[in-house]
C-alpha cells in the first residue's frame, strides 16, 4: 500500500516537471536525453564509491605512536622513508559530520612545500600526498607514512 502512494506521488511530481520543462521550451525528448545522462552519471559514480570501476585503489601503510590529531608544528614525520618538518596541521574544508584536514609539511633541505590531507574519521583510506609545485598543489604517489 505504501509503494503504490509512493508512485502516485512520482507520477504527480513527474508530470509538475514535465510541464515546467515544456513551459521551458524543453521536448519530451530532450528531457529524456537529460534524464538518461543524469542516471548514467549516477551509474559511475555509483561504480567508482562502490569499487566496482578497473582503478585499483592503493592502501597506505600508517604507522603511528600518536593519534594524528595531535600532530603539530614541528613534529617530524616520515613519508616513503623521506623525513619532513611539519609546517601547520588545520582544518581544510569542515563538511559537517567530517572535517578535511591538511598538515603542511616542508623538507629541510631542499626547502619545497608538501602536503598530507585526510578525513578526520577515516585516515587510511584517505591519506593523498601532495607536492607543492609553483602555485599549484599536484598529487603524488605514496606507499607509506610514520609518525
Amino acid at each position: 500500500m505504501v509503494k503504490k502512494t509512493k508512485i502516485k506521488e512520482n507520477k504527480i511530481k513527474s508530470g509538475k516537471a514535465e510541464e515546467k520543462a515544456k513551459g521551458a521550451g524543453e521536448s519530451e525528448e530532450e528531457m529524456e536525453e537529460e534524464i538518461e545522462e543524469a542516471e548514467d552519471e549516477v551509474k559511475k559514480l555509483g561504480e567508482r564509491l562502490g569499487g566496482e570501476s578497473d582503478e585499483e585503489v592503493k592502501k597506505i601503510i600508517i604507522k603511528s605512536s600518536r593519534p594524528i590529531s595531535v600532530l603539530k608544528k614541528g613534529d617530524k614525520i616520515n613519508v616513503d622513508g623521506k623525513e619532513y618538518e611539519i609546517d601547520a596541521h588545520y582544518v581544510l574544508m569542515d563538511h559537517g559530520k567530517t572535517k578535511e584536514m591538511a598538515i603542511e609539511i616542508f623538507d629541510k633541505k631542499t626547502d619545497k612545500d608538501f602536503q598530507l590531507r585526510y578525513f578526520a574519521d577515516q585516515v587510511e583510506r584517505s591519506m593523498e600526498f601532495y607536492e607543492l609545485q609553483e602555485i599549484l598543489y599536484v598529487r603524488k604517489e605514496i606507499e607509506k607514512v610514520e609518525w
